[in-house]
């Protein structure tokens, strides 16, 4: 198989481990060691990565590439994301769970059916995964990807039903968007010691 058309990211490859070649591979799959089950993987320049060998390793795997067997080759890779081509990924999922290449391109729509705007990217800092949206007319907002913000979602027809109070859509009087005035700027974690506390 060449490069791939409709690339979903697999992994990304991180520091060499040991003198041998092997390397930390963070992963993206439901199960780290099924990185091997989708056969050869690509990075953004074209090319093949096969794994030889893979093994767990606390919160990554340890990975053998065909190819790669010294620490200096191995050091190289570092940063190398890894992508399959969609069609090499199951359609089996749950009803709620989507791949965020087939999010992607997405028309975004409100409760009426009007349509304001496409997903263009999707991203994930940590807290949950985030619809970036470029809207008629407007620059780019990120919109929660939760049941609230994003109650319908139809791969098939092609879109995505945001409600827009949920999604921070909805502007108030003076054209901002709306604040939750319960705010309290002194309440927040100081560091360390109140970083996690109960509310």
């Amino acid at each position: 198989m060449s490069k791939p058309q409709n690339p979903v990211q697999m992994a990304v490859i991180g520091a060499a481990h040991g003198i041998k070649g092997e390397l930390r591979v963070k992963t993206f799959t439901g199960d780290p060691l099924a990185l091997a089950d989708y056969g050869p993987l690509y990075a953004r320049d074209g090319r093949v990565f096969q794994i030889t060998d893979i093994r767990p390793a606390n919160t990554v795997v340890v990975v053998r590439f065909k190819g790669i067997s010294d620490r200096n080759a191995a050091e190289a890779l570092a940063g190398t994301e890894l992508f399959v081509d969609r069609s090499m990924l199951p359609d089996d999922g749950e009803e709620d769970e989507f791949y965020h290449a087939d999010l992607i391109g997405l028309d975004v729509r409100d409760d009426t059916g009007a349509v304001l705007g496409k997903v263009v990217a999707v991203h994930n800092f940590g807290g949950g995964d985030i619809l970036d949206v470029t809207l008629s007319g407007r620059k780019g907002v990120l919109i929660p990807f939760t049941q609230a913000a994003v109650p319908a979602v139809s791969v098939a027809e092609g879109f995505v039903r945001v409600d827009p109070a949920a999604a921070g859509l909805v502007e108030d009087e003076d054209g901002d968007a709306p604040r939750d005035e319960g705010f309290d700027p002194k309440g927040r974690p100081r560091g360390p010691r109140d970083a996690g506390g109960n509310r």
